[in-house]
């Protein structure tokens, strides 16, 4: 059960502040309009504050590409709107200190379709938000918990994210982080660790070894590591966490609100390997 409160709410009212600009090439008129900042939630979608930002620059678009494609991108990279936000800006910062404000470039049309898709609406954000707290709760308890919600209960964990209502969400989500029956942990932890191109890797990773011990985020770095390249360190919120964390705390405390710890992935050039832990099976 996740229960150290202070580390929760620090980790909700995580914000990342933005500074969006139009793309020059896309700009009509002789005055150019000022940027548009935001203090966006780590935690929330790009789809979720798309309207302000259109609303902020679409009178500075030509007629024809006022109803394109909204798509955004960071120095060059588009964004991918089903990744967190706090997960998109870990990833373009890598291991380096983070420059603030984050610049984004918003776009209204020539949507590069083979990287990402066009920012949907926000029905279909909730949908995605769902299927994924579904897939998390399949993997931690056979899917036993969301089943027994009702659709009140469904509503109340998508509103308590759009309208960035930290009690109102946790009502329901504390049962998403209890352990059932006479388990002390979750059958798997939902987890996706991502590369550095901002593509990601999903596997079943068990809390604990065949012999009962509580594994660590050293023991999940060594299960995503390769024979060519070695994860050696792992930003989760901005952070780099203590390898020596269990992966059941990490779960239950630095999860985001689909219930997947989104982990970003720092690899040693120098293919410097890491000593696992005596019965550290992961899996």
């Amino acid at each position: 059960m996740a229960n150290d409160r202070e580390v929760l709410r620090l980790v909700w009212e995580g914000k990342i502040p933005i500074c969006f600009q139009a793309d020059p090439a896309e700009l009509v008129g002789l005055q150019p309009p000022e940027p548009f900042y935001l203090m966006v939630q780590r935690l929330s979608y790009l789809p979720l504050v798309t309207d302000k930002v259109r609303k902020h620059f679409v009178r500075f678009i030509s007629n024809e590409q006022q109803e394109g494609d909204i798509w955004f991108d960071c120095n060059g990279t588009p964004l991918k709107w089903h990744y967190p936000i706090g997960v998109l800006f870990d990833l373009t910062m890598g291991d380096e200190e983070p420059n603030l404000p984050w610049n984004v470039t918003i776009h209204f049309g020539n949507l590069p379709g083979e990287f990402v898709f066009k920012c949907p609406t926000k029905e279909v954000v909730e949908a995605h938000f769902m299927s994924c707290l579904k897939e998390a709760d399949h993997l931690k308890h056979r899917g036993q918990v969301v089943c027994a919600m009702q659709k009140k209960d469904h509503t109340q964990l998508w509103l308590g994210l759009v309208n960035d209502k930290f009690d109102q969400f946790w009502a329901v989500n504390r049962r998403l982080m209890e352990s059932h029956g006479d388990q002390d942990a979750f059958k798997y932890i939902p987890v996706r660790c991502y590369n550095e191109d901002g593509s990601y890797v999903q596997k079943l990773i068990q809390p604990t070894s065949k012999t009962n011990v509580k594994l660590t985020l050293k023991d999940l770095l060594e299960y995503f590591s390769t024979p060519a390249r070695r994860a050696v360190a792992a930003r989760m919120h901005g952070i780099t966490v203590d390898l020596d964390t269990p992966l059941q705390w990490l779960s239950e405390h630095l999860s985001y609100p689909d219930n997947f710890l989104h982990i970003c992935l720092l690899y040693d050039d120098d293919n410097t390997t890491i000593a696992p832990d005596n019965d550290s099976s992961i899996c």
